[in-house]
């Protein structure tokens, strides 16, 4: 058993990347099992990995973000902090963490350091990047999308209900799951389809393949869901409790999710 589950979370973790071509279709009526690879977890909320295959888990209640090796192996990488919650990592490998309680984003380095990338926000959740590199917030008290760039805060998109996540989709436009209802597809040329219907809650677990497959958490239920563009969706996975984080994993063969329920960590085959 032990050395089964040593082999997923590898597989897991550490997998080549690969690109498969063109979009892919809609996700499987038979949802899949998820695989539980660790317990353990304080609260948690944002996920992403790093170039090298380690992944990192931004946990709510203890203040910390945690760090998952290939082999298994997990470390603190940063404690202390005030109630991350979003997490991404840039291709230079810096690591941003929102803090939802102190309306702040912070910059680490590879190796820990700390420093504080922007101020000014209102309880920020999920964080993503969008096509052109932009750091992006789901800025959950002012219902917008917001993009910093050198500093500043710019507005992407206003009048959503309170958004935690979101993601930018390769035609160039986007994804937003709202903790207050509902997840909002905002179509290139400015349509917004709704695409909340099966959800309770919808969290700030929301990740997308390069390819452009997306996935959002049912923070309210129990389910992982795939977002169909004409604004349906899909079951990926069920049986979870209180689904918060999600990530894809380097070559795509799966999304990791993490669990405010059970405090865990899911393998999802895609």
């Amino acid at each position: 058993m032990k050395t089964t589950r040593r082999r997923i979370i590898a597989q897991a973790l550490a997998a080549p990347f690969i690109l498969t071509g063109g979009l892919a279709g809609p996700a499987h009526a038979t949802a899949a099992t998820p695989r539980r690879l660790w317990d353990g977890i304080g609260s948690p909320v944002g996920m992403a990995f790093d170039a090298q295959g380690h992944l990192f888990v931004a946990e709510w209640g203890p203040g910390r973000i945690s760090r998952f090796a290939p082999d298994g192996g997990r470390e603190v990488f940063a404690e202390g902090l005030a109630g991350p919650s979003g997490l991404a990592i840039a291709p230079d490998g810096t690591i941003f963490v929102a803090s939802y309680s102190t309306d702040v984003i912070w910059r680490f380095s590879a190796d820990g350091v700390r420093g504080t990338h922007v101020t000014g926000l209102a309880t920020p959740a999920g964080l993503s990047f969008d096509l052109a590199g932009r750091l992006m917030v789901a800025n959950r008290r002012t219902n917008q999308i917001l993009a910093v760039e050198d500093g500043t805060l710019t507005p992407v998109i206003d009048d959503l209900r309170t958004p935690v996540g979101v993601v930018q989709t390769p035609d160039g436009g986007f994804v937003v799951s709202n903790i207050g209802g509902g997840v909002t597809i905002l179509r290139p040329d400015g349509t917004r389809v709704e695409a909340g219907q099966e959800f309770r809650t919808p969290g700030p677990g929301v990740a997308m393949t390069k390819t452009g497959r997306v996935f959002v958490v049912d923070y309210g239920g129990t389910t992982v869901r795939e977002i169909l563009m004409d604004g349906g969706s899909k079951p990926l996975a069920g049986g979870l409790s209180s689904p918060v984080g999600l990530v894809v994993t380097p070559d795509e063969t799966a999304v990791m999710t993490a669990t405010w329920g059970e405090g865990a960590i899911f393998h999802i085959p895609l």
